[in-house]
C-alpha cells in the first residue's frame, strides 16, 4: 500500500522503538523514532504528514501531554496511542482527545499496521480537502471589494436589477460585477458559485 507521509513513533524504550521500526522498515513505511516526547516536539517532523504512534507513559512529557500540546500548536496528526498500562478512563480521554486508536502492548504488528494505514489515508484525504478549500478560498480573494460586496447578494439569488436598486449603481454595473465573479471563481451557473462559497475558508477582505 503506497500513501505518503511518515510514522512517527515516539516511546522511550529502545526494544519498542526498535522492533517497530523494523516492521515499519519491512512495511516500507518511511519512519522517525523519538526517545521522548521533548524530542518530538523540537524535530521538524511536526510540521510534516503522517501518523504519530505515541506512547502513554514516558518520564516527562506524557502522551496525552503531548497530544495536548498538538492541539495547541495546531498541528493535527492523527494518533495512536501504545499503552502497556491502559483502561477504559484512559481510552475514552484519548479518544475524545481526538486520537484515532488506543492499543495495548504488545500489539500484534498486522492490527498496528491496519490502523497506521487507516490512519494515514484519513490524513491525506483530509489533506486533499483542505487543498481544495484554499484553492477555492484563493479564488475568492481575488474578488474586488465590490465584487464581494455584490457576492452575497448574487448568493441569495437577488436579479441584476434588485441588487442595482439596493446598492444604487446601474444595472449594467452590476452585469459586468456579476460576470467577473463567475470567472474569477470559475462557477458556471448560481449552484455551482453556492457549493463552491459553501465549501471554501473564510474570505479576506480587501484592505
Amino acid at each position: 500500500m503506497n500513501i505518503p507521509g511518515y510514522v512517527f513513533l515516539v516511546d522511550d524504550d529502545y526494544a519498542v522503538r526498535d522492533s517497530l521500526g523494523l516492521v515499519f522498515e519491512t512495511a516500507g513505511l518511511a519512519y522517525r523514532t523519538f526517545d521522548s516526547a521533548e524530542q518530538f516536539l523540537q524535530s521538524e517532523c511536526t510540521s510534516m504528514p503522517g501518523c504519530l504512534v505515541l506512547d502513554m507513559n514516558m518520564p516527562g512529557l506524557k502522551g496525552h501531554e503531548l497530544q495536548a500540546e498538538l492541539t495547541r500548536r495546531n498541528i493535527q496528526l492523527p494518533i495512536i496511542f501504545l499503552t502497556a498500562f491502559g483502561d477504559i478512563p484512559m481510552t475514552v480521554r484519548a479518544i475524545k482527545a481526538g486520537a484515532v486508536d488506543f492499543l495495548t502492548k504488545p500489539v500484534p504488528s498486522k492490527l498496528l499496521l491496519e490502523r497506521i494505514y487507516a490512519a494515514l489515508e484519513q490524513q491525506q484525504k483530509l489533506q486533499e480537502q483542505q487543498s481544495v478549500k484554499q484553492a477555492v478560498s484563493d479564488r475568492l480573494n481575488s474578488l474586488t471589494t465590490r465584487e464581494l460586496e455584490l457576492l452575497p447578494l448574487v448568493l441569495a439569488g437577488h436579479s441584476n436589477k434588485e441588487i442595482a436598486r439596493k446598492l444604487g449603481i446601474s444595472h449594467r454595473t452590476i452585469e459586468i460585477h456579476r460576470a467577473r465573479i463567475f470567472k474569477k471563481t470559475g462557477a458556471h451557473n448560481l449552484l455551482d458559485l453556492v457549493r463552491l462559497c459553501e465549501g471554501a475558508q473564510p474570505v479576506s477582505e480587501h484592505q
